[in-house]
Formats: structure tokens, sequence, C-alpha cells
């Protein structure tokens, strides 16, 4: 599954795209969703609540963007929600939203965290655009306790015809030129149906966290189809 050369854009343009898109990303994310981002974000955090709720939980909102999901998360947890992204001008959009939040610059391929020091990671449309995605398991596993929680929420692609049909058509025909318009960039908004249509399955990316070592997995279809939440544990225990 790992990407191949010249598959997709490398870190660097992905980077550069994020920040170019940074100051227009949270009006574009509502608006190209019809405000659907929001439903599924509030899903990922009822599925960790369990966890997130334990005194002294380790989370980590991987890949944060501007700080949504983390902020959603620090509601439910009694210590500090760590947002982590490669982007800096995405993290300097959290800042000013929250000013008071924990943000860390950096790869999600190479954290800058201790061996077994989290309890739970989140990541929310952001393992998408990872330059390799058996790295990033990989190093998500690295940094979760024995029977940590790991919860992806991304992409998928509809099973059913029609709705393949139909968000073949929206994400093709209206996505990019709306997102174009707004941000001023239109190959960003290029770039997201690409992303999505060369992301693996729901059941490959389940295959593929199991194969890095994760337990339980299981995964909910959203949306007809349109996102997957995956969830599993790092070596052991059900998945939340």
């Amino acid at each position: 599954m790992s990407r191949a050369p010249g598959a997709l854009p490398d870190a660097a343009w992905v980077r550069a795209m994020f920040s170019r898109v940074a100051p227009r990303y949270d009006l574009l994310n509502h608006l190209l969703s019809f405000n659907q981002d929001r439903r599924w974000r509030a899903r990922i955090v009822r599925r960790l609540a369990a966890v997130v709720n334990l005194r002294d939980a380790r989370v980590l909102d991987l890949c944060c963007g501007t700080g949504d999901l983390r902020r959603a998360l620090q509601a439910r947890c009694d210590r500090a929600v760590v947002g982590c992204d490669f982007s800096r001008a995405m993290l300097e959009r959290a800042r000013r939203k929250h000013p008071r939040a924990l943000l860390v610059e950096a790869d999600a391929l190479r954290l800058p965290l201790a061996h077994a020091s989290l309890d739970v990671i989140a990541i929310a449309f952001g393992f998408r655009n990872l330059a390799d995605y058996r790295t990033g398991l990989a190093e998500m596993r690295r940094v979760l306790k024995p029977g940590g929680s790991l919860a992806i929420l991304e992409f998928s692609r509809p099973r059913s015809c029609l709705w393949a049909a139909l968000y073949g058509f929206y994400s093709r025909r209206v996505l990019p030129p709306v997102g174009g318009l707004i941000s001023g960039d239109l190959s960003a908004y290029r770039y997201l149906p690409d992303s999505v249509r060369r992301f693996p399955s729901a059941e490959e990316l389940a295959d593929e966290m199991r194969a890095a070592g994760f337990t339980g997995v299981t995964y909910e279809l959203m949306s007809g189809g349109i996102v997957a939440l995956h969830t599993g544990r790092a070596g052991g225990g059900p998945a939340v």
C-alpha cells in the first residue's frame, strides 16, 4: 500500500498545498461537505469517549489541521490533548482559534514521542495524505501503549453504484471548481478527489492496520460509504 514513486505528490508538495489553502480551509470543509464534516468528527469523538474520559489519558490528534477535532476531544479529556501537524500554516490557524492549545509541528512518519507513550491517537482526514501508509501505521503503533486505541476517519469509496456515480460526479465536476474559486488554488481541490480515488478501500485499510499489529480492527461506513471510521487497538483488546 506504500505509494509508488510519482503516484501522488510528495510530502513537500502536500505541505505547501495545505499552507496555501489554510486561510479558507475551515470554510471549504463545511461548505463542500454540506456541514457533514462536523457530524463525522462528532462520531469519532463518541467512539473514543470511553477511552478519552479515562483519568490522565494521553491523547494525540494527528494531522490536526486547524484543530477542530483536537478541541472536541479536549472537551472530554482531563489533560491536554496534543495536536500535531506538519503544516505550520495550519497550526497557526489552530493557534488563532484555540490560543491555549498544545500544538506540535512534526511529521506523522517521525513523531517526536517516546515508545508506548500514548493512550489514544485520532486522525481525521489526514491519513490519506501521508507519504507512506505502512510507515505511518508502524509509527502510530510505536507510540501507542499496548492496548492503546487508534481511530482513523477518512474518505472512502461508496459501494452502491448510484452513490458512487453521484459522488464521482460531485468530486470531479463540482468540488474542484468551487474549492479552487474560493481558495484560489485549483490544484489543491483537484488533488482531493484524486487522492480519494487512489486511497485503499475500507477493507484494504483494515487489513493494513491488522498487518501493522493492530487488533480488534473494525470499520464503520457513513454517508453512503463516502467516509469510513476505522478503529483498532495496539497489540490486544477489543476495539473501541
